[in-house]
């Protein structure tokens, strides 16, 4: 049987330039063996959502430190769902206060990675949690 690879998509939303951690967790992820597409900087939530919908990734991860998460993040959420990808991972990675973690995950955010947090913990946290089909 041929499995096919997980996909992931890592977006940089918002006006924040600074895309070394996501640089970084892009390469995790693909020497961990997954397929990883990285958006490049300054991306909107459309345009993070058409390319997640057109490279039918199976995760969408988001670094953002920017302080922006609150409004950007929901957005993400709901055009993915708009767009019927209902089990795609939304994660979030960067600076997130602790008082924001709890409404991003009613939300509809899967999980968010603080500062700290090792490529190895992420990787694990998308292999246990992707759907690939033939599941």
């Amino acid at each position: 049987m041929n499995e096919r690879k997980i996909r992931v998509l890592v977006a940089k939303p918002g006006l924040d330039g600074h895309d070394r951690g996501a640089k970084i967790i892009a390469r995790a992820l693909r020497d961990a063996g997954m397929e990883v597409i990285y958006t490049g900087l300054r991306q909107t939530p459309e345009m993070i959502a058409t390319a997640a919908l057109q490279e039918d990734v199976d995760a969408v991860g988001i670094s953002i430190l920017s302080g922006a998460h609150n409004t950007l993040c929901p957005r993400i959420v709901n055009l993915l769902r708009e767009n019927g990808m209902d089990d795609t991972l939304v994660l979030v990675g960067g600076i997130v206060p602790q008082e924001d973690i709890k409404t991003l995950k009613e939300n509809g955010v899967s999980e968010i990675f603080l500062p700290g947090t090792s490529t190895g913990d992420i990787v694990k946290f998308i292999n246990e949690n992707v759907r690939t089909a033939g599941q």
